[in-house]
């Protein structure tokens, strides 16, 4: 799907797209719902955490998978964002809604342990679908379908998905059980759960599953530890089609999954974003360093001396989300940003795009006088070319690397208003930051399993309009 476009205008779309998220309808190719339906935040709501996601695979002497899934959640009138989904509604009212999406699919071959039953096999990675959603609601539940198809031209497959939901909700206690079926393709199936007859042994026949319909029974809880604070879980238990079930390289059983995880809502207390809300802007340029995150930020290492010398210019837009929560001097803003990788002729120049959420503190003794924040971002990088210094570093270690990763971003500024004394300049700010990707220490599948990452320090200028 990527590569099809000119990178510039697909990250335009993307920076669109990460503006805004949604509660979500319906659990997408091999995730329990739990991870689809992590947040019910509202129009304008935003929200993050993480889930452990545990899984029997499918494969023969598999295993039990552990998976990391970072969570973003913010919902827009128009478009959505979460973990591993992201898109556009189409139409919405009070009893229904239609979307189009592009997902992560969380199917192929285990990463680091390969059992005897691949051995040999060409690798069947993840996948990324564009789909088409539907969802009917009623007070007896809610109706949903979708429609997906793969993109990244991995298994050119296609799959149909339908069922019904229930929320039951008991005091601080949101119950959702959930009975889904799906019918695949022979292109997808064949694709993940197939032997090729250039693949086949003595021991294992080349084998085409061909289409079928796998039935799906999951439920998945959130329980309100707070007014923010959420605690997720969900468990399935999902039955393959007879088809993959006889294939040689897969276990003939039931597939369970369960997930555990936390999260921070910290939408505003209202249901729509307020007209008049300041946009902002940022322009940064900063060059690569060997320093780790860790260290700029403990203030321990800070030199860009680098062998390779490579350099980012990037500029961002953001939105507030929520001024003063609880009335701190706290403040989260989300951000989506268009960043330009200069090699220096190593590789070929590139684009990255950034989305993220981004805490700020200010309640400094000295704030009055010359407003200081500390800021922490937090969300999620593509890259269109894997930066130079991660595939160094990368390749030296043995190790895989991502263009899509999870992005850190840690600053310190002061108002430009309070320090020349100009009162209409109290909310352009100047100050340093690190730009950060990193595999989250290879416990993601979304995140290409990658431990490992790149760390940039940076100058920027920001303003409201």
């Amino acid at each position: 799907m990527i590569s099809r476009f000119g990178y510039p205008a697909r990250a335009t779309a993307t920076i669109a797209l990460c503006l805004s998220m949604f509660p979500g309808y319906a659990a997408a190719a091999d995730v329990p719902p739990i991870v689809a339906e992590t947040l019910p935040v509202a129009t304008g709501g935003a929200g993050m955490g993480l889930v452990m996601h545990f899984e029997s695979s499918p494969y023969r002497g598999g295993g039990t998978r552990h998976d990391f899934v970072p969570i973003y959640v913010y919902e827009g009138k128009r478009v959505f964002l979460e973990a591993y989904r992201v898109g556009l509604k189409l139409n919405e009212t009070p009893d229904s809604r239609f979307d189009v999406f592009a997902a992560y699919r969380f199917e192929g071959y285990p990463y680091d342990r390969i059992p005897a039953s691949l051995a040999g096999m060409a690798n069947r990675g993840p996948g990324v679908d564009l789909g088409l959603g539907y969802q009917y609601r009623q007070p007896w539940g809610t109706l949903f379908a979708t429609a997906l198809r793969d993109a990244a031209g991995g298994s050119n497959g296609s799959e149909v998905r339908g069922g019904y939901r229930y929320d039951w909700k008991v005091g601080r206690l949101q119950l959702q059980p959930q009975l889904a079926l799906s019918f695949r393709d022979a292109s997808l199936n064949n694709y993940y759960y197939g032997v090729r007859p250039s693949e086949a042994t003595t021991t294992r026949a080349a084998y085409d599953p061909g289409s079928g319909v796998n039935a799906e029974l999951g439920l998945s809880a959130t329980y309100r530890l707070s007014e923010r604070w959420r605690l997720l879980g969900g468990v399935s238990a999902k039955r393959w089609s007879s088809g993959v079930r006889a294939s040689p390289i897969v276990e003939n059983r039931t597939q369970l999954a369960g997930q555990l995880g936390l999260a921070y809502d910290f939408s505003p207390q209202h249901d729509a974003w307020p007209e008049g809300r300041p946009l902002i802007v940022k322009v940064l340029h900063g060059k690569a360093t060997d320093c780790d995150v860790a260290q700029v930020m403990l203030l321990k290492c800070f030199s860009t001396n680098t062998v390779d010398q490579t350099r980012v210019t990037s500029i961002e837009v953001g939105r507030p989300f929520v001024e003063r929560l609880n009335g701190w001097p706290l403040d989260f803003v989300g951000y989506a940003g268009l960043l330009r990788h200069s090699e220096r002729g190593l590789q070929e120049d590139s684009w990255q795009a950034n989305a993220y959420m981004k805490a700020y503190y200010y309640g400094f003794p000295w704030s009055d006088r010359v407003r200081t924040r500390l800021g922490m971002g937090v969300g999620l990088s593509y890259a269109e070319r894997v930066p130079y210094v991660e595939m160094r570093d990368q390749l030296a270690r043995g190790r895989s690397s991502s263009r899509l990763l999870n992005y850190l971003d840690p600053s310190i500024d002061i108002s430009v208003g309070d320090l020349i004394g100009v009162r209409s300049m109290r909310e352009t700010y100047l100050g340093l930051g690190v730009s950060h990707r990193s595999g989250v220490f290879g416990t993601s599948r979304l995140l290409g399993n990658v431990n490992g990452g790149s760390n940039y320090i940076y100058s920027y200028l920001e303003w409201r309009i």
